[in-house]
């Protein structure tokens, strides 16, 4: 049920500037198009339909993407609760691919009125309205158990594993990644768009059609900042560290405080800062660092 591969960079004729002088040439940009997101399931016995998102994003891990959303809403939990993904044969032929429908197992149930919402989302805020910690609240979160642990050294390692696996990021420098590592920081898996929510989505809905739908013992590596969403996600998937090459948002910090994620910002090979949970990070082997905001 994994989604086909699609081109996710474009070749265009440019021309570019050196020391003042014009040289035509080619070059790579990260593709970007809307995907929109139908799902299908029963109600009382009846087939239900709805188009519930709509996001920009680039081509590639569809179906994944699709799935990542759906457990970010918490409309399923497993792959499980899912019958069928694939693209829409009903769509217009040139939006044959824009377009996917994901079949949910019958006597699913979740809260309907999520889906009244009409998602609208972008490439570069993702979805609006629901920075609120009182909705993670409403969803059933609760905090994440202590037990699993990092050393500072390996979680420092990690912005560079990222960016040496980011294959279309080094072709065309557009795209945001999220990666997916053990404690001993091996990768286990990469996904990239021009969304950092849809990387994020990408990245949990492939876990989720593998099997792996709770993702305790791992750490979710971004390429950029992290918000407050992107945080809610890892939450509902219950990875227990994040962390980011850029800064956090105020509200990111306080979900992450509120449901014991630990939260790192500004990762790189000599650092970072600690904003919650440090009681993950060991400076040394069997040695937690000091109760402290940087490492």
């Amino acid at each position: 049920m994994a989604s086909p591969q699609r081109q996710s960079q474009v070749e265009r004729q440019i021309t570019r500037f050196r020391l003042g002088q014009p040289v035509d040439t080619l070059d790579y940009v990260a593709a970007e198009e809307p995907m929109e997101i139908r799902l299908i399931w029963e109600e009382d016995g009846q087939p239900q339909s709805k188009s519930i998102a709509i996001t920009m994003r680039t081509p590639g891990d569809d179906f994944e993407l699709a799935a990542g959303f759906l457990v970010g809403e918490s409309v399923i939990h497993g792959a499980d609760d899912i019958v069928d993904i694939a693209y829409c044969a009903d769509a217009e032929r040139d939006q044959e691919f824009n377009t996917v429908s994901v079949t949910l197992r019958p006597g699913l149930v979740f809260e309907t009125v999520r889906l009244e919402r009409n998602f609208y989302t972008t490439s570069s805020c993702g979805i609006c309205g629901k920075a609120t910690l009182d909705a993670l609240d409403l969803q059933g979160c609760r905090a994440i158990e202590l037990g699993f642990e990092v050393l500072s050294n390996v979680l420092c390692s990690m912005p560079a594993g990222l960016r040496d696996a980011q294959s279309v990021f080094e072709s065309t420098g557009g795209l945001h990644a999220a990666g997916l590592f053990t404690a001993d920081g091996v990768l286990l898996d990469l996904k990239e768009d021009v969304g950092r929510h849809n990387a994020v989505d990408k990245l949990i809905g492939a876990q989720l059609m593998a099997g792996k739908s709770r993702l305790a013992d791992s750490i979710l590596m971004l390429s950029g900042r992290a918000s407050f969403e992107l945080l809610q996600k890892a939450l509902v998937a219950r990875i227990p560290v994040v962390a980011a090459v850029g800064a956090p948002s105020s509200l990111a910090v306080q979900l992450a405080e509120t449901y014991n994620i630990t939260l790192a910002g500004f990762v790189h090979e000599t650092g970072c800062n600690v904003y919650s949970g440090l009681e993950r990070i060991l400076s040394t082997p069997g040695v937690r660092s000091r109760a402290e905001a940087t490492v």
